[in-house]
């Protein structure tokens, strides 16, 4: 998902709030101006119905569209804290993995509350991200709603997909990027690998762990029957590009033109529309178990 400026805080972001960095176990339900740092935290807040009281979110919040609407303070791995100060916020929510280190050291020590969002690769994990993101901004009943009917949405895909037989399963190699013809793909402890897994797939580079480039012989051993890439940004890609790489060609997917494409924060923001992006996949891989 994907330098700073001075370190020195404005005097604009001496704000009424004293209180200490945050667990997002506190709560802030008074807060009105919130600055959302991470597409799936954003997502969150719209679907809570708290989307008004965003002032200013990152470049990976584009979802829902009313979002892009809102003061870009630009990527999340990237951030200045006066371009955060700047927006006068009540609350700075952010999801871990948001920095670099020293701008978040800034914006912690800073007198507007902070909230850092665990966001661990795990479906498990998605109700306790919602509820913790519910927490911060005072919505836990609205949460735990969501929270559950995530839960339930995954828990109905589990079932269909526990009718596949293991032999029967198709392996699927998740590619983020194809730089100079070197296939950069998602193994295991990746968001993109846990949907596979979500869906029921086989993922194609389970030997290794995060996101690293593979050798043409580790892509051939690995057999994809399908492969999963992103349709936003730099990442899109086409089969036409993909296929021409010679390691990928000699793939089953390639035989078939086996290619599915989805939007980046709707495949590994790992969010409330995550049963749906493992639904897709489930449908792409096992059609005839599986059901829109």
């Amino acid at each position: 998902m994907f330098a700073t400026g001075s370190l020195l805080r404005p005097l604009a972001a001496v704000l009424v709030f004293t209180a200490l960095p945050a667990l997002a176990a506190e709560r802030y339900p008074q807060a009105q101006r919130i600055v959302s740092v991470g597409g799936t935290v954003t997502e969150i807040l719209y679907a809570l119905g708290a989307g008004d009281r965003i002032v200013a979110r990152d470049s990976t919040s584009y979802y829902p569209a009313e979002a892009n609407a809102k003061p870009d303070v630009g990527y999340m791995r990237a951030l200045s804290p006066e371009g955060i100060f700047a927006q006068k916020p009540d609350l700075i929510l952010a999801e871990d993995g948001a920095g670099p280190a020293d701008a978040i050291a800034v914006l912690k020590a800073g007198q507007v509350p902070f909230v850092m969002v665990d966001t661990p690769p795990s479906g498990d994990a998605i109700a306790q991200k919602i509820r913790d993101t519910g927490a911060a901004v005072g919505l836990d009943d609205k949460a735990d709603a969501l929270a559950k009917d995530v839960t339930a949405a995954l828990d109905r895909l589990k079932a269909e997909i526990a009718t596949i037989e293991p032999a029967g399963k198709k392996r699927v190699l998740f590619v983020l990027s194809l730089a100079n013809g070197r296939v950069m793909a998602a193994g295991k402890e990746t968001e993109a690998g846990a949907l596979i897994e979500m869906a029921g797939g086989i993922n194609a580079a389970g030997e290794i762990a995060g996101y690293k480039p593979l050798s043409d012989e580790a892509v051939i051993a690995g057999k994809p029957d399908l492969v999963l890439v992103m349709n936003t940004g730099q990442h899109q890609m086409t089969a036409e590009q993909v296929f021409a790489v010679p390691a990928l060609a000699a793939t089953p997917a390639a035989a078939n033109k086996a290619l599915l494409t989805m939007d980046g924060l709707y495949l590994v923001g790992f969010g409330p529309r995550t049963p749906a992006a493992a639904r897709d996949l489930a449908i792409a891989l096992y059609p005839e178990k599986v059901k829109p």
